[in-house]
């Protein structure tokens, strides 16, 4: 594993592009109201994201035809935005990334479209806390497992589903960098103490079922393979002796 460790001017830009982020996606998310096609979503992020000197990080990475990732219900992440229009009761998840100074930050919400039903309220709560309780744990020091374990342990003593198959990252001047962050841990995984300076993504992803996957038609989304609601969360965060900082708020 080669993980790349930032230096304080290159943690200073990726906090200032991540401020940048946050904002944006705390506009988008309020515009995830029914009666929105997720296409004017991903029109106003781009545009955002252009007037901010910025560009969007996921826009023709691995040929992926948009700038916003708009993720609803039973799908998990990368699905594509398009005419499909949101409704009453639907949760959705936007994820999305920003070029600035020549490095990445991404991040992730999951927000109630309208009034939802109690399943959803929860496994937005859940999941927001897997969040919180993988940052507690991204101390240096720490090992990336510990992370695993402690988002694994919550995420089903709440009786939800930990999906497998997709996981957090490190992040920098690549979108995707060393260590894979594992939601649940695993024998003989490749294992990596926790070093100042390290900056990466977890990202909590879970469902009402089982948490198996599937991809979706337009190729690039994945969906629960059962139909089941999912969320996903996630924050660039960087890791310093008194525990990590988050970059995107």
């Amino acid at each position: 594993m080669d993980i790349v460790i930032k230096n304080k001017d290159e943690i200073a830009l990726m906090r200032e592009g991540g401020k940048i982020l946050a904002a944006i996606v705390k506009k988008i998310s309020k515009m995830a109201k029914p009666g929105v096609a997720t296409s004017e979503l991903n029109r106003e992020a781009e545009a955002l994201i252009l007037k901010s000197g910025g560009r969007c990080s996921f826009l023709g990475y691995n040929g992926y035809p948009a700038c916003l990732c708009v993720s609803i219900n039973e799908e998990i992440v990368h699905a594509i935005p398009s005419a499909r229009i949101l409704k009453e009761g639907d949760i959705v998840s936007l994820d999305l990334g920003i070029l600035y100074k020549g490095f990445h930050t991404d991040m992730a919400v999951t927000v109630p479209v309208g009034k939802v039903g109690p399943e959803a309220k929860k496994i937005i709560k859940v999941t927001q806390k897997a969040l919180k309780i993988a940052i507690e744990k991204s101390k240096s020091g720490n090992k990336f497992s510990d992370i695993s374990r402690a988002v694994q342990n919550y995420i089903e003593s709440q009786g939800f589903g930990v999906v497998r198959d997709l996981c957090g990252h490190g992040i920098g001047r690549k979108l995707h960098e060393d260590p894979e962050i594992l939601n649940y841990i695993e024998d003989n995984i490749e294992d990596s103490i926790i070093q100042e300076g390290m900056v990466f993504c977890p990202e909590p992803m879970v469902s009402l079922g089982s948490g198996e996957i599937k991809q979706a038609q337009d190729g690039f989304g994945y969906k629960t393979r059962d139909n089941s609601c999912s969320c996903h969360f996630e924050h660039t965060i960087v890791a310093t002796k008194k525990g990590a900082k988050i970059l995107t708020k």
